[in-house]
């Protein structure tokens, strides 16, 4: 009894001490980056290649002058330059993206754990069958084969009833095994 309140002590705390550090993590990488900023696209002009400018500023401020610093063309050129440059205001939400990629890294880490959960467990639940043999020899033995009652077969849980399937799948690739060998058969 004692053990068994240890182990849950040591992965609360070690719960706990991860959170922190996630959270120490996301506190530092915060620092950055910022959720709002000004971009600014200015297409080619004379000599100078086309670049595009990134400055965190107010909604206000967002503008070619404020910028596109420093202006690489003379200060009587600026204007010209300026009014070719586009500029947008743009907001994005950090959270919301930390939250969205978590949420998936989640959904595929619990899908790889039960794929794992499948891979090792399957095999300890189900046993091979016997009466399975190859392709060439399936026409021949399935008259040797008993044929289950599907109706008996089915259970509640939901490995019974993809079991149930998996059988009623096979059967009827049987049949058209049977099917397409007969028609070889007859043209041959």
């Amino acid at each position: 009894m004692l053990s068994g309140r240890g182990g849950s002590w040591t992965f609360i705390v070690s719960a706990a001490v991860t959170v922190f550090l996630l959270d120490a993590v996301v506190f530092a990488q915060a620092k950055n980056f910022e959720d709002v900023r000004c971009k600014c696209i200015c297409p080619p002009y004379r000599n100078i290649t086309g670049h595009i400018y990134n400055r965190n500023v107010s909604q206000k401020d967002c503008n070619c002058l404020h910028v596109v610093a420093p202006l690489p063309v003379p200060v009587h050129d600026a204007e010209a330059y300026c009014l070719l440059c586009e500029c947008k205001y743009e907001e994005r939400s950090s959270n919301t993206i930390k939250v969205t990629v978590l949420i998936y890294l989640s959904v595929v880490g619990a899908l790889l754990l039960y794929m794992l959960f499948l891979l090792l467990v399957e095999p300890l639940i189900r046993k091979r069958d016997p009466h399975t043999q190859p392709l060439h020899n399936e026409v021949d033995s399935e008259e040797m084969r008993p044929h289950v009652d599907t109706g008996l077969a089915r259970g509640n849980t939901v490995l019974e009833r993809v079991e149930g399937a998996q059988q009623r799948w096979k059967k009827q690739v049987q049949e058209q095994r049977k099917t397409v060998f007969d028609r070889h058969k007859l043209l041959s």
